[in-house]
């Protein structure tokens, strides 16, 4: 527990501190003014969207990783984890490389919304493999065999007996690629362009305010990314053990 609060709760609680210390009038103001607001907006609808494709396509990269046998499929395990070494300034410079103005591809989406998607997507594309996997690893087959032996089609193996296994798993996962996302700054500084009211995001409006001295306002944004993804990782986490005491 110490090491944890020095690493994590005192900061987080420092952070609070610092909002309340402002007033819960500034705080409101702060949140509220235009370009902030839309800051937050922006980075919360996609890193939601975001989650939503992760948990898909996360759960279907983790099948066939496990299912299934194919050339190249270690080299497909290493790729996968790169996001979580690679520095995301390095992150943000390769997809500026190639989906920006001098793209290879003919691909330029840069200052635009779909570039901060695309940011979040590389860097939490691991989360949700990486909590599937084992789990569906360890899954008896026997019982999607007998499954089908009774008729059951490949459909309804999957949601009665596939799913609610892996559902947790799959919250689980959806719930650290959600909260990863809210605090992306490198992989997307670069890409987005940061353009009021457009692709600016809430950790660069988060630099904005502490490069022009004005750390009470910064403590504020930080202190609504905090709750926003606090609300979102209980919720997650309450679906998650509901469906984990059904199984």
């Amino acid at each position: 527990m110490i090491w944890f609060s020095m690493l994590a709760l005192l900061p987080l609680i420092a952070v609070v501190v610092e909002t309340a210390d402002a007033g819960w009038t500034h705080f409101v103001t702060t949140v509220t003014e235009p370009q902030t607001y839309a800051a937050l907006t922006l980075t919360v609808v996609t890193a939601l969207i975001i989650t939503i494709i992760n948990t898909v396509m996360g759960t279907m990269i983790a099948w066939v990783l496990v299912r299934d046998r194919f050339p190249g499929r270690r080299v497909l395990e290493v790729v996968i984890d790169i996001p979580f070494a690679l520095p995301t300034i390095v992150a943000g410079l390769v997809l500026l490389s190639l989906y920006g103005p001098q793209s290879p591809l003919g691909i330029n989406i840069a200052n635009t919304r779909i570039a901060v998607g695309l940011a979040f997507l590389f860097v939490t594309l691991p989360f949700v493999v990486r909590t599937v996997q084992p789990v569906l690893a360890d899954m008896d087959r026997d019982v999607e065999q007998a499954a089908a032996s009774l008729g059951a089609t490949p459909a309804v193996t999957w949601r009665r007996i596939v799913l609610p296994t892996l559902f947790p798993a799959m919250a689980a996962g959806a719930a650290m690629s959600f909260a990863r996302a809210l605090s992306e700054y490198g992989a997307l500084v670069l890409l987005s362009g940061n353009l009021p009211m457009r692709t600016e995001a809430g950790s660069v409006r988060i630099l904005s305010y502490l490069e022009n001295g004005d750390q009470a306002s910064a403590a504020a944004i930080a202190t609504m990314l905090l709750a926003v993804s606090f609300t979102v990782i209980v919720f997650l986490d309450v679906v998650q053990r509901k469906a984990a005491r059904r199984g």
